[in-house]
């Protein structure tokens, strides 16, 4: 009889397995068996064994007819609600069923530096012909837990993502491969040092160049959360998860204009999941992941052992793919990798890979990596193609890519070597005769020099009467801003108030001369009122100087989102431009620089597949004509959830952009102004070198909003301005507005190399 109970048990368990798939206990008359349920609990001891046993198997009938049908037309919400479920497996399960031994590393449970972000290194054993051949790896990865409160659901903070960043340096010095396991609706959004956008921008920007083969297996990808532990050689996903660039209740929230405090539409919320393209096989169709691994219907839970199996099956396999890429004799081993699906063990390739890579072959894996992030997401936006135009590009880019390589590579580098040898010799030369001479020089001084000095002294320096009154004058500084541009916001004829005139007792500003000759600042506090992009573009670079490329690539729908169509066109409409990022060559007091501008009014500067692909041709550009790179944040909203996890995809494509741009001698500049917030801040860039912000300007990973539903946390108002960023090293500097074509130019002086191409 106790099995029996047990067996009902099991049966009310899936049931209510199913109502919180559905989300409706009227699905399928689930409330009338989960009441059958009931019924049987109060009265098992009042029916005979045989009766109950009949009651049961009618009973586990009608629930596996149900689960059928719910498998078979599961739509791209349940599939998340399968993978919020606490029966769900969790890294901890992977752990002990898929690897043979794991030690954890940073500490275990709550006694963690963040409980959310579980790093264990770990032996896996494959079994060749009968003998066993041990390897080790590196797993970093989300833990959700089960029922496990202080996990945070697997939201990391900063400093989890940190300790993923450190363990993964450890492996490449150590040699092993790395296996991330995504289990993450997204990271926890704290500022805090070193921040949440920043910790994923040098997570993203460490993973570019690691030379270890790293996988991925995805469960739960919620955005920036993901893409910490997501950059990878090789991407797996489980059939029954879900990877999105925001959560489907985020998005309907978002698609629904809902205010604060109201509830989203389920209908609402149903529609965006399945919009947002989330679901495995929508992913493997955009190539954003590699390959899928298939759970049992209704997705695998914790005691599902065969599934743990597949899943070292896969994760071997995936392993082995990446390896193979570098060597040089692949053919055969190649050939017996790809022809076994590696669905079991019995069915894996039976053939031993060694894990460990050389040098030359570490070179063939970052190669393989950045050709993969480069040509993902490529089909998803529009050229405008003139044959004998695209043509002409392509020649002129060959012979300029041949002359300043020519021009810089050889001749400036043998300049530079000549040099440094004359210099070094006449070093030399001058300490010898300097020895010879100082008896002589050191007489000459004292009677001669000094009284000179101090008559010239006498003579230039200005009183301190005629410093007060002005008798003398200042020469006009050659870098003070151009006045060839006037904002139209200074054609209203009123007066605006200062939003900081309470505490500081700001005056009331008249429209013309505070979008005139203030600025768009406050002269009393130094506040920033916005101003538009074209300000900066006449006042910032060299007259004339300005000259835009890659114009031909526009923003698409690539998702058929619904809708979205008409707000492209509209967005063109009203800009003329084709996405929200402009690219062009510009001079700052003559120093070529290529810029890329993010600016509000195209989609709010929302980051998308042509925003990405002008991003990377304005690195390539810069990297090939030896010139400083400026990416120049009018703003951002983040990545566009429109076109879903294509859009994710450009933050590690563009971080893989900079990172060969910096790795290669470039000098990679951020300027942020007005709002920076989200995918773009947390990845291509946060992860410069050399980050500054316009006073007024505010940055973060969240919104007041998003952290409000998130954590439940009520932030301060000055949470993410400028000063703050600054106190949590995110940026590096703060400059005026006023000040910023003045302070770009000692930037482009004073930072990076002294080897810089323009210097």
């Amino acid at each position: 009889m106790n099995e029996l109970i047990k067996q009902l048990q099991g049966i009310d368990q899936r049931i209510g397995y199913l109502v919180h798939i559905k989300g409706n206990a009227d699905w399928g008359n689930l409330s009338e068996f989960q009441k059958k349920v009931e019924q049987l609990k109060q009265t098992v001891f009042d029916m005979g064994k045989d009766t109950f046993r009949m009651q049961l198997e009618k009973l586990e009938d009608s629930v596996c007819f149900l689960e059928e049908r719910c498998e078979e037309g599961l739509t791209s919400m349940e599939r998340v609600r399968i993978v919020r479920s606490p029966l769900r497996f969790s890294l901890k399960d992977i752990l002990e069923n898929v690897y043979e031994e794991h030690t954890e590393l940073g500490g275990e449970g709550e006694a963690n530096i963040d409980p959310a972000l579980v790093v264990a290194k770990a032996n896996i054993v494959r079994r060749i012909k009968k003998k066993p051949y041990t390897s080790p790896v590196m797993i970093i990865g989300q833990e959700v837990g089960h029922g496990e409160e202080f996990r945070n659901g697997g939201s990391c903070k900063p400093w989890g993502n940190e300790k993923a960043m450190r363990y993964m340096k450890v492996a490449e010095t150590e040699g092993i491969p790395i296996h991330f396991y995504i289990f993450t609706p997204g990271s926890y959004p704290v500022e805090e040092y070193p921040g949440a956008a920043q910790q994923i921008a040098r997570n993203l920007y460490t993973m570019t160049k690691l030379g270890v083969p790293m996988i991925s297996v995805i469960s739960e990808g919620g955005s920036g959360g993901a893409e910490a532990v997501g950059m990878s050689d090789f991407r797996l996903m489980f059939s029954h998860g879900y990877y999105s660039v925001i959560s489907p209740e985020g998005a309907a929230a978002i698609e629904g204009r809902v205010r604060e405090g109201q509830k989203v539409a389920p209908e609402l919320i149903e529609r965006c999941a399945r919009q947002l393209n989330i679901t495995a096989a929508d992913n493997l169709r955009l190539g954003t992941i590699d390959r899928i691994i298939h759970e049992p219907p209704l997705g695998a839970k914790t005691d599902d052992f065969a599934f743990f199996a597949r899943i070292r099956s896969e994760i071997i396999r995936a392993t082995d793919e990446v390896v193979l890429k570098t060597k040089s004799v692949r053919g055969f081993r190649s050939y017996e990798v790809k022809r076994k699906k590696a669905e079991s063990s019995d069915e894996a390739p039976q053939i031993d890979i060694p894990w460990d890579l050389s040098s030359r072959e570490k070179e063939r894996l970052l190669k393989a990596r950045s050709r993969k992030y480069r040509n993902m997401s490529t089909h998803s936006f529009g050229v405008i193609n003139i044959p004998t135009e695209n043509m002409f590009k392509l020649l002129y880019s060959a012979s300029e890519k041949l002359w300043y390589s020519f021009r810089y590579d050889l001749l400036k580098n043998q300049h530079k070597q000549m040099q440094k040898t004359l210099k070094e010799v006449s070093g030399e030369g001058t300490a010898l005769v300097n020895r010879i001479t100082a008896p002589f020089t050191s007489v000459y001084n004292k009677l001669f020099i000094q009284r000179q000095n101090k008559k010239k002294a006498l003579a230039f320096s200005p009183s301190i009467e005629a410093q007060a009154s002005g008798d003398y004058c200042i020469i006009a500084d050659p870098l003070e801003l151009t006045d060839t541009y006037t904002s139209p916001l200074a054609n209203e004829d009123r007066t605006v108030t200062c939003p900081n005139a309470e505490k500081y007792g700001c005056q009331d500003l008249w429209i013309p001369d505070l979008y005139g000759e203030f600025c768009g600042v406050c002269e009393n506090c130094g506040y920033h009122f916005p101003l538009e992009y074209q300000w900066y573009l006449k006042n910032v670079f060299d007259p004339g100087s300005v000259r835009i490329f890659n114009n031909e690539i526009f923003s698409r729908n690539p998702l058929n989102y619904e809708g979205f169509d008409e707000r492209l066109k509209a967005a063109r409409s009203r800009t003329g431009m084709g996405s929200a990022n402009l690219t062009f060559d510009a001079k700052v007091k003559d120093i070529n620089l290529v810029v890329t501008m993010l600016f509000s009014d195209f989609r709010n500067g929302t980051v998308g597949s042509a925003e990405g692909e002008k991003f990377v041709r304005a690195c390539d550009r810069a990297r090939r004509k030896k010139r400083p790179l400026l990416a120049y944040i009018h703003t951002t909203g983040g990545i566009r959830i429109q076109e879903g996890t294509l859009g994710v995809a450009q933050m590690p494509k563009c971080t893989m952009a900079v990172r060969e741009y910096i790795d290669a001698g470039g000098l990679y500049i951020v300027v942020y102004d007005n709002n920076s917030y989200a995918g773009p801040v947390a990845s291509f860039l946060g992860c410069s070198p050399y980050q500054f912000a316009i006073r007024s300007s505010r940055i973060g990973f969240a919104g007041p909003r998003v952290i409000r539903e998130t954590t439940g946390i009520d932030i301060p108002p000055d949470y993410h301005d400028a000063r703050n960023a600054l106190k949590r090293g995110h940026i590096q500097g703060i400059t005026d507005r006023r000040d910023f074509r003045r302070h770009l130019y000692q930037v482009m002086q004073t930072m990076g190399s002294p080897s810089l191409y323009y210097r």
